[in-house]
């Protein structure tokens, strides 16, 4: 009998297991896209009207609902069903990598915050951010999902020296591609 109980039970972990999961997805396709849709914001202030105006209208609309009707319900479902698999499985709290990896969800939570600001600014028109500002912006969401990835596959064997400049070398690539996107973008309106 105990051993149909651990199946059930591990059944029933995975099945919270996935719905995290599948949460965490839905929250990051919304952080990444969420900024996309801000530089597309940004660079319609600079349009002549009536270009201005119905670019505008409409991305706010967008904006608001990848927000408020994607974004915000998966972080909230995300760590809902985060907090069911810690109460399922305590000892997970005992692992040095599970603090680190709560440590930038921690991160992850200040840029998600950080970008709520943003879109409230920008759905009252208040432009703080250049278009290349918020494409360098962008890439914090990334970052942050490629080391809780790592974090999370390679848990405890991870050497953190190496975990460190390999995201810092990642980190580097992602700007260096960045500036020659860039280029590239103002060769081809020249």
């Amino acid at each position: 009998m105990d051993f149909l109980n651990e199946i059930l039970e591990f059944r029933f972990y995975n099945y919270v297991k996935s719905l995290h999961l599948i949460f965490v997805v839905t929250w990051f396709a919304g952080l990444f896209y969420i900024p996309r849709l801000f530089v597309y914001q940004i660079e319609a202030h600079a349009k002549p009207e009536p270009d201005k105006s119905i670019l505008l209208k409409q991305l706010k609309i967008m904006t608001s609902r990848l927000w408020f009707i994607i974004t915000w319900p998966s972080a909230v479902l995300t760590v809902f069903f985060a907090v069911w698999l810690l109460i399922l499985r305590p000892g997970l709290l005992e692992y040095s990598w599970m603090h680190i990896k709560l440590g930038f969800v921690l991160l992850l939570f200040i840029y998600h915050i950080k970008t709520h600001f943003i879109q409230k600014e920008l759905q009252t028109d208040i432009v703080k951010w250049t278009s290349n500002g918020m494409r360098i912006y962008n890439e914090g969401a990334t970052l942050i999902l490629f080391s809780v990835v790592f974090l999370v596959i390679v848990q405890s064997a991870i050497n953190w020296i190496y975990g460190l400049v390999g995201l810092l070398v990642f980190a580097v690539i992602l700007m260096l591609l960045f500036k020659l996107y860039k280029r590239i973008r103002e060769k081809n309106n020249s």
